[in-house]
């Protein structure tokens, strides 16, 4: 497990990740912070499925395709910056199940670049705080750097996080 801080408002602000290594080259990132938000508030942020490209790093789109009641289809594009120069661009269409009631938001990918790409949003109730956790299994295609594409991950669902919060506060403060 790695523990990352970061200062906010003054005080210090834990996120705890952790990394699975499984066998074909698949990874299970886990990825948890504590925040003073709302589960409602920070539904309200996950749920915006058109407006996610504007505040998560590195989703260059994110657009609505259908919603069937607690079923809805995304269609995705990230990209970012890899080393020595290299852009890594992927496409995904999701099918995502909400369950508002538990505050679950699973996803797996129906089409795309990867072999597998799958996870959850969990928000919980703590006293005092919310806990929003992020899971996301992936394997990637033949020839992808799983290396790279990991280190990459590992940075950018902190960030993830870190900006759900960040568009909470814009939004609610």
């Amino acid at each position: 497990m790695t523990t990352l801080q970061r200062a906010t408002r003054g005080r210090q602000q834990t996120i705890e990740q952790t990394v699975e290594r499984l066998p074909q080259g698949v990874r299970r990132l886990a990825v948890q912070l504590r925040t003073s938000y709302s589960v409602d508030q920070l539904w309200q942020v996950l749920t915006d499925y058109e407006g996610l490209s504007n505040f998560i790093p590195n989703l260059s789109q994110s657009s609505l395709l259908e919603r069937k009641g607690n079923r809805v289809t995304l269609a995705q594009v990230g990209s970012q910056q890899l080393v020595l120069g290299l852009k890594f661009s992927a496409e995904v269409q999701l099918e995502l199940t909400e369950h508002r009631p538990e505050g679950f938001l699973q996803f797996r990918m129906t089409k795309g670049d990867f072999r597998r790409f799958e996870g959850a949003w969990r928000l919980q109730s703590v006293p005092d705080q919310t806990l929003l956790l992020y899971e996301l299994t992936v394997q990637g295609c033949l020839g992808m750097p799983i290396g790279l594409i990991e280190q990459r991950l590992r940075q950018d669902l902190s960030a993830n996080l870190l900006a759900v919060e960040s568009e909470a506060a814009r939004r609610f403060a």
